[in-house]
């Protein structure tokens, strides 16, 4: 009996060794997820960045500034083409005085914060999660789909059918990095509303830029195939943000124009 209960001991601790770093890693991309959400909920910080942004049939150099009425974009570079500083200036102020415009801006954000909202909650059940490694203060995760998992929208299942790596950071439990690639085809309507095939990548890279706040400075996306039900998302884009600056205080439309010109490239 003893050397039974032995050998259902030794069992027993091979069953808790083979599984817990799997709830470990899933502990930590929860942690991660409420993190992430809850640090949402609470940034109401305002930004200035550069932005270089590069599609196959289009390439753009632009500072944004964040305000209350939509980003402020001036453009400086075009397809290679450097605009002239009264070009640069015109196409903010048909922005600034566009209330339409801004209007349907501020409803593509929202719809798109929501989306990703919606994304970030499905992380911890949506794939199966092992740890992979811990680099300098970052713990390194693997995911993979979770086929018990029942994905509830057109989105999702684009989601769910990925694999790949995320890294958080230990100390603000912050995801670092999320890159990964799509294993198995997806067709929506029976491949009339889209049809996107394995081996797309994404990969979006993040940093802080001032203590308690996180910003995205790359996303790479390449991804094959055509999906009518993502008309804002690019199949194939290259998109990289630095130069971050913090705007303080409540300042004017105009005010933040002049701060936007005064920045240099």
């Amino acid at each position: 009996m003893r050397c039974c209960e032995r050998m259902l001991f030794i069992v027993g601790l091979l069953a808790i060794c083979a599984v817990a770093p799997g709830q470990d890693a899933k502990k930590i991309v929860a942690q991660s997820v409420h993190a992430e959400l809850a640090a949402d909920d609470a940034d109401h910080s305002r930004w200035i960045y550069f932005e270089v942004d590069r599609k196959p049939d289009s390439s753009v150099k632009q500072w944004v500034a964040e305000t209350g009425c939509g980003d402020l974009h001036r453009v400086v570079d075009e397809n290679g083409n450097r605009l002239s500083e009264r070009e640069q200036r015109s196409r903010i102020d048909a922005f600034a005085r566009n209330d339409a415009t801004q209007a349907k801006q501020r409803k593509s954000d929202e719809h798109d914060d929501q989306q990703a909202r919606e994304m970030l909650k499905m992380l911890p059940e949506a794939f199966v999660w092992t740890r992979l490694s811990d680099q300098g203060g970052k713990t390194v995760l693997h995911f993979r789909p979770d086929p018990n998992f029942h994905p509830p929208s057109y989105q999702a299942r684009v989601f769910a059918a990925m694999e790949g790596e995320m890294t958080v950071d230990d100390a603000e439990h912050r995801i670092a990095s999320l890159k990964g690639r799509m294993i198995h085809d997806v067709t929506f309507g029976f491949g009339i509303l889209g049809d996107l095939k394995a081996g797309g990548s994404f990969n979006v890279e993040r940093r802080q830029v001032a203590p308690g706040i996180w910003q995205i400075t790359e996303t790479h996306v390449h991804i094959q195939g055509r999906a009518l039900l993502f008309k804002s998302i690019s199949d194939q884009e290259d998109d990289v943000k630095s130069q971050f600056q913090q705007i303080t205080g409540n300042p004017s439309v105009a005010s933040t124009e002049q701060r936007l010109m005064g920045q240099h490239t």
